[in-house]
């Protein structure tokens, strides 16, 4: 019986309900295929005259060379399929209606995203290098750099979730919440009954979810159930069984604010994995941060961004600047400089690839860098080996245990490159390291959600948060000390001695990782 009832539930879910829909699209499709090879003379001819509008299309087109190669080699040896395959799934130019709706929302929010001009020239005085960088990240997102905020960093999950129950214990006014994963567990279940609570209390409480994240960890309609409970939620980009692009954009987003001036971000999801009280591949570590202070507002304004271009709506932003519930509440005092910003794959801008290259070029003694996978374009590749080349001190830490074969199998396949040009690349001996963390000489350090793969840099809706001097860059460098000492080195030797059939299946995904 409970194996009937298994089945039962697998053939109504909605994982298959989807799959199926997409089987029997794909199989229309392949069947129309088939009855155009009755007229094959001209559906050939059309074929490559199509591929080859799309191929000067994609020579033409700006952005990484890395990412035009594999759909140039799909394009030029299978014209009938390639075409097709590349307006479905190649194009990053995202339907009219969501870039104008985005840009309606950043149009009317430009106003409130104001420079301290005295915060930036000071910064320009202590480190012109450091000052470019964030004037670049303000330039490009409109989110200013900002003095006023400390900053406290989590070097594991349990101790996140911890400060964060105790920190939604204690708010006044408004809650905000948008999150990749969530799953029903002893950590979101714990969550959930503080927000309920909240929400007794007169609380404003928005929570927004990740519908492709959510697909096998929350039941049909779950958001709905939440504003049963009195939380406002909305699910981002909803996924239907029809192929289209638009599925690639996910709001990979961690973020929590709580009366406007206290922020959580970093790489954790809302499901027990993070926190280890459920084992998947071994000790899972993660990261994170808490700001308090006047950089939350940074965080604020992004979510609002966000809810807003979702839920088709215009929200109030000045009802949630932090000085309208906390005019005294700012003495956060703080010798660093905090600059939490977004990134999005409509606005054309690489903003989160962009602030890793800034740090990688820019660094002199060392850089550190934690992440889950490491599929990345020539361009990092290159910024990488050039830095360890100038004699910086380069180091990576990925998983010791995977949870994705294909990931770890690609990210393994940019070690040789990287080792031969004096990268040092430690693999996470304990499990799983989620945490995307990047730390460079002493001064300056990101911490976020952006990976360094593709479908982050290019794909996703993501945050993170630039800070140069203050407390967190000392927390950040003993995190990575300890991280080092538990991790095993990944040699040249080991390298070379992989079995062949390995080295040529890496490099024929590694063509073709964009795609992935």
């Amino acid at each position: 019986m409970r194996i009937i009832n298994k089945l039962f539930n697998f053939f109504t879910s909605r994982m298959f309900i989807i799959i199926l829909f997409l089987l029997v699209q794909v199989a229309v499709y392949v069947s129309f295929i088939f009855y155009l090879n009755n007229y094959v003379f001209y559906f050939q001819i059309l074929s490559w005259i199509l591929s080859t509008i799309l191929l000067l299309y994609v020579l033409g087109k700006s952005g990484s060379a890395s990412a035009k190669i594999p759909w140039i080699i799909v394009l030029c040896t299978m014209p009938i399929l390639g075409a097709p395959l590349y307006m479905l799934c190649g194009s990053s130019d995202v339907h009219v209606r969501y870039k104008r709706s985005l840009s309606q929302s950043l149009a009317q929010t430009a106003k409130l995203h104001v420079q301290d001009e005295e915060v930036a020239e000071q910064l320009k005085k202590e480190n012109l290098l450091r000052y470019r960088e964030a004037d670049y990240i303000f330039h490009s997102t409109k989110m200013p750099v900002h003095q006023n905020t400390r900053v406290q960093y989590y070097p594991i999950g349990e101790l996140i979730w911890m400060d964060m129950v105790e920190k939604l214990k204690e708010a006044k006014h408004f809650i905000f919440m948008e999150f990749f994963i969530v799953e029903e567990g002893k950590m979101w279940n714990t969550i959930l009954s503080v927000l309920k609570q909240k929400v007794q209390e007169g609380v404003e409480v928005r929570f927004m979810f990740d519908d492709i994240g959510c697909l096998k960890t929350l039941p049909r309609g779950y958001d709905k159930k939440l504003r049963e409970y009195g939380i406002d939620c909305v699910v981002f980009n909803p996924f239907s069984p029809i192929l289209t692009v638009g599925h690639n954009y996910r709001d990979h987003r961690k973020v929590c604010i709580i009366d406007g001036y206290i922020g959580f971000t970093g790489g954790f999801n809302l499901a027990d994995e993070y926190i280890n009280h459920k084992e998947r591949f071994g000790h899972w570590k993660d990261s994170g941060i808490m700001l308090e202070g006047e950089g939350v507002w940074n965080q604020t304004i992004s979510f609002l961004e966000n809810w807003d271009f979702t839920k088709k709506i215009r929200s109030d932003f000045s009802k949630y600047t932090p000085f309208v519930y906390h005019p005294d509440a700012f003495d956060f005092s703080n010798d660093g400089y905090v600059q939490p910003y977004a990134d999005n794959p409509l606005d054309e801008e690489l903003v989160g690839e962009n602030v890793y290259l800034n740090m990688i070029n820019h660094a002199t003694k060392y850089l550190y860098i934690t992440t889950p996978y490491l599929i990345v374009d020539h361009e990092m590749v290159h910024a990488l080996c050039l830095a360890a080349k100038k004699g910086v001190d380069v180091r990576i830490v990925t998983p010791g245990i995977p949870d994705k074969w294909y990931a770890y199998l690609m990210t393994r396949a940019y070690y040789k490159e990287l080792i031969v040009a004096g990268v040092r690349i430690f693999e996470y001996t304990p499990g799983f390291i989620h945490a995307k963390n990047c730390l460079s000489d002493d001064e300056v350090a990101t911490c976020g959600t952006i990976n360094f793969d593709y479908r982050s840099l290019y794909h996703h809706f993501e945050c993170s948060c630039w800070m140069y001097k203050g407390e967190v860059i000392s927390q950040m460098k003993e995190d990575f000390d300890k991280t080092f000492a538990v991790s095993r080195e990944v040699t040249l030797e080991w390298c070379k001695s992989r079995p062949l059939f390995t080295r040529v299946a890496q490099s024929i995904m590694r063509i073709f990782s964009p795609l992935m």
